[in-house]
């Protein structure tokens, strides 16, 4: 029986006692219509309570919950579906006790079934009140949200751990936005990229980090409504921080939905990329710098060949005046300086892009020092310097190139010859040390400042106080020097007591492993007594064809000239000669388009081919051995290089018969 409801009235239906209120037939049928309508529910709890706490009525739904028949459970104090630790704390006297004084009382919490198991429940208790305003009972209504609090408790926690790795995240700004761009989180890495600490910067507008003028001009605003558009937007330039210095970022906007399509903002990610594009622009300077020293010594060479071919033919001639002697050995000298000059360039392009191959072998230290000596005597001879030598007695055995160690030697000592008196004198020791070879070349000149030692290797580095005559040049030199030996393994140290006090430079190379014979590097010239060849010259430089011709033609050889690849091919099969030289870069046809041409033409079959451009990497060569070329000349190319290649021609038209 409901104890809360009115007792039913008998079958005399007589009046109900005074002060009851019987209830009319519309009530009593809205009561049917509202106990059918709370039986009807089985998801939730519906049930009531007297004002002590016990339990006076039941629902389907409260059996399905907690797991009691209405038998079992009526009269029984509702407490029972509480845990222990609840009930020592007088939790459930309290809940009534609240419901009481307010009228209400809502708790979410665990509770108890029938077989011990618990749920998570959300409770409503609702104080019901006679006409006298005292408490009669209380309404409970009691709902499982078991599930959603496992669903909420594991979000919580996905929410968590993706929180702590956002905000353990460094290298990365990341961080949400509104809807209209305000900033409402904020992680470790934008506070560190960007400057801001958290309370800084929450609820302040993204643009705060973009320029005045991308501001000015809608970016920040432009680019929300193309991530509102399409979802996502890329971008890279510059941003600012807090203390106002700026920092080149990557940038990625995308926008953030809820599960009804809401736009909730935008998760932004900032990263600095500033010291990745100085490295670029560094890259792309280092490669236009390659490009420009590798142009500018093949258009430099160009003109030095016609010069170096004019010089070849004075040299030939006889009985010249000592007056135009003299000139022309000048001009030779400043020929060759000039001519080392370009190879250094070039040389450094080379060492910049990484392009040089070392060719190591077994070298003495001697065969170096002797060889460097003669390659820097025009410089020394012209200042009238003794170069003086200290070697060991035994022979010093390194691992390197020849060719390069030489052109270190002959730089060093051409940097003494440069900073130092006329008529001085340049040592050049050498010694072993430490299993290194050690060599040593030391001047008398002016000397370098303790400031200028750290950079005197420095690229187009130069001692301005210099006061040394003639002192100029490009400043390539020591670069390339050092360059050269940290390739071999080895070290270069510079050394001086200050101005005016002379110089010393150290080379550190490994030694070799093992003693072993050395091979004869000295190089094969031609005689000169080669018998006359048919020689076809093709060039756009028309001095420099002309002034080659002129020289082969003193030698005895038979010369056709063509300024273009064209006139090369029609010059050829009528002229069939033995040896063809031709430059590359020429307008209209060039030199791979113009032998591609000849070895076309059956007459040409024995004819020897010569490249001669003004670029000299292994790679150059190697495109042109592709082509057809028999021998690459790099420009300008020296006499005793035209006797080796004459000498060739005739070797080769005597295997193949003369013809």
């Amino acid at each position: 029986m409901n104890h809360l409801d009115a007792p039913p009235a008998d079958d005399h239906d007589e009046p109900a006692p005074a002060g009851s209120a019987r209830p009319s037939p519309e009530r009593a049928t809205a009561g049917v219509d509202y106990g059918m309508l709370v039986q009807a529910i089985q998801d939730y709890a519906i049930f009531l309570l007297d004002a002590t706490g016990h339990i006076v009525s039941w629902s389907t739904g409260a059996q399905k919950l907690k797991g009691y028949t209405e038998a079992e459970i009526i009269g029984e104090h509702f407490s029972r579906f509480y845990t222990a630790e609840a009930v020592a704390r007088g939790w459930p006297a309290y809940e009534l006790q609240q419901a009481s004084l307010t009228g209400r009382f809502e708790d979410e919490g665990w509770r108890v079934r029938k077989d011990g198991t618990m749920f998570w429940s959300n409770v409503v208790i609702t104080a019901i009140r006679g006409e006298d305003g005292k408490v009669t009972g209380f309404a409970k209504i009691t709902r499982d949200l078991s599930a959603q609090r496992e669903y909420l408790e594991a979000l919580r926690q996905s929410e968590e751990r993706f929180r702590l790795l956002v905000d353990s995240v460094k290298d990365y700004a990341i961080f949400m936005l509104d809807p209209d761009g305000y900033v409402v989180s904020w992680n470790a890495g934008a506070a560190r990229i960007k400057g801001y600490s958290r309370e800084d910067i929450v609820g302040r507008h993204f643009s705060t980090f973009y320029p005045p003028e991308d501001v000015a001009a809608g970016k920040p605003a432009r680019e929300l409504a193309i991530a509102r558009q399409i979802g996502h937007v890329e971008d890279e330039g510059w941003r600012v921080r807090k203390d106002g210095t700026t920092f080149w970022a990557n940038v990625n906007i995308t926008a953030v939905y809820d599960e009804t399509d809401r736009l909730r903002g935008f998760a932004k990610v900032t990263r600095d990329l500033t010291e990745r594009r100085q490295r670029e622009e560094l890259e792309r300077s280092g490669d236009r710098m390659r490009k420009f020293l590798a142009t500018l010594a093949h258009e430099l060479r160009n003109p030095l060949a016609p010069v170096r071919n004019a010089l070849s033919v004075m040299q030939l001639e006889a009985g010249v005046s000592s007056t135009l002697a003299r000139s022309r050995d000048l001009i030779d000298r400043q020929v060759t300086h000039l001519t080392r000059l370009v190879d250094d360039l070039l040389d450094v392009g080379r060492i910049m892009s990484d392009k040089v191959e070392l060719r190591v072998t077994d070298v003495d230290l001697a065969e170096v020092v002797a060889r460097g000596i003669e390659a820097a005597r025009p410089f020394t001879d012209a200042h009238e310097q003794r170069v003086v030598v200290h070697l060991p007695r035994d022979p010093v055995v390194v691992r390197g190139d020849m060719t390069r160690l030489v052109q270190v030697l002959q730089n060093l000592l051409h940097n003494a010859s440069k900073f130092s008196p006329v008529g001085s004198r340049v040592d050049v020791q050498g010694r072993v040390e430490h299993r290194m070879a050690v060599l040593e070349v030391c001047d008398q000149g002016c000397g370098i400042p303790v400031r200028s030692l750290d950079r005197i290797f420095e690229l187009f580095a130069q001692e301005k106080d210099s006061q040394t005559a003639g002192a100029g040049g490009l400043g390539i030199g020591l670069t390339l020097c050092k360059s050269l030996v940290e390739m071999h393994g080895g070290s270069i140290l510079a050394s001086s007591e200050g101005v005016g006090c002379g110089s010393r430079f150290t080379v550190s190379l490994p030694l070799a492993a093992a003693p072993s014979a050395v091979a004869d590097h000295a190089p094969n010239t031609a005689d000169g007594d080669v018998a006359p060849l048919r020689i076809l010259l093709v060039d756009d430089n028309r001095d420099s064809a002309d002034s080659l011709a002129m020289l082969l033609e003193l030698k005895g050889h038979t010369v056709r000239i063509a300024y273009e690849g064209q006139q090369a091919l029609d010059v050829a099969p009528r002229f069939v000669p033995h040896l063809a030289v031709i430059d590359l870069a020429m307008p209209k046809m060039d030199g791979f388009a113009t032998i591609a041409g000849l070895h076309a033409m059956p007459e040409l079959g024995n004819t020897m081919y010569a490249a001669m451009t003004g670029f000299g990497h292994a790679t150059d060569r190697e495109r042109s051995r592709e082509a057809g070329f028999d021998v690459h000349l790099v420009k300008p190319v020296e006499l005793t290089l035209f006797d080796d290649l004459l000498a060739q021609v005739e070797a080769r038209r005597g295997a193949r018969g003369a013809g």
